[in-house]
């Protein structure tokens, strides 16, 4: 059982908020043999560590950008308002997987949750803030953006079965200072960091850019999610 948290969505002309979530997460999740579970983002409440507790791994998804806050940060003109509910949800979420030794899979906001829960710090605009970057918002959302080179010692090298892969790409912010304990272990062309790991722990792998949308059909996003649910399921089994 893979938890999946969703993002909030504010009331608007009279229409109650509401949450929300991309199909193609939960997808990804059932394609790799896991049963996914959707999580409200209503901070870190009592409710939401009990669902933590029965499930076997966690996924954090992509969304809005963390509040500059979270990591000591001044606000970059092009950072949006963010949602605190949500950050502290996932922040919670994040630690206690990190804590507790439970598969954690962070993918684009997820990878920024992993840095930040643990003291990294974030580029808030890549556009602006990287010399030369890349163009990384790239639709449609399957597109190839750019290639990923991935420490071939690292984890998601191991993994995903290469250490060079065409990436999707839908973000304007990344890791900026790596979190103690972890590892950058992939770049885009441009030296944006594309994923990180913490060797210490069971699994705790993430990348910046969306496998969800490239399967079927993408061998090293299939096997990330493959690997990630095994994992799950290894500890559920014991």
């Amino acid at each position: 059982m893979i938890g999946i948290t969703c993002y909030n969505l504010a009331s608007a002309e009279d229409r109650p908020a509401k949450f929300g979530l991309n199909h193609a997460y939960a997808k990804a999740i059932e394609l790799a043999g896991g049963t996914p579970l959707l999580m409200p983002s209503l901070g870190a409440t009592e409710s939401l560590r009990r669902l933590f507790d029965i499930l076997d791994g966690v996924l954090l998804p992509g969304g809005a950008d963390f509040q500059p806050a979270t990591y000591g940060a001044e606000p970059h003109p092009s950072t949006d308002e963010g949602d605190a509910l949500h950050d502290e949800a996932e922040l919670a979420l994040a630690r206690w997987a990190l804590d507790e030794g439970k598969p954690v899979l962070g993918i684009c906001r997820g990878q920024q949750c992993l840095n930040v829960a643990e003291g990294g710090t974030l580029i808030q605009d890549v556009p602006t803030q990287v010399p030369e970057a890349l163009v990384h918002r790239v639709q449609p959302r399957d597109a190839m953006a750019h290639e990923i080179s991935i420490d071939p010692d690292s984890r998601l090298a191991d993994l995903i079965g290469t250490t060079s892969v065409g990436v999707n790409s839908m973000h304007h912010q990344a890791v900026a200072e790596i979190a103690p304990g972890w590892l950058v272990v992939a770049r885009a062309p441009d030296g944006v960091i594309e994923g990180i790991e913490r060797p210490d722990h069971r699994f705790a792998v993430a990348v910046q850019f969306h496998p969800e949308e490239l399967v079927p059909g993408h061998a090293a996003s299939e096997r990330l999610f493959q690997r990630f649910v095994a994992e799950a399921g290894r500890g559920a089994r014991s």
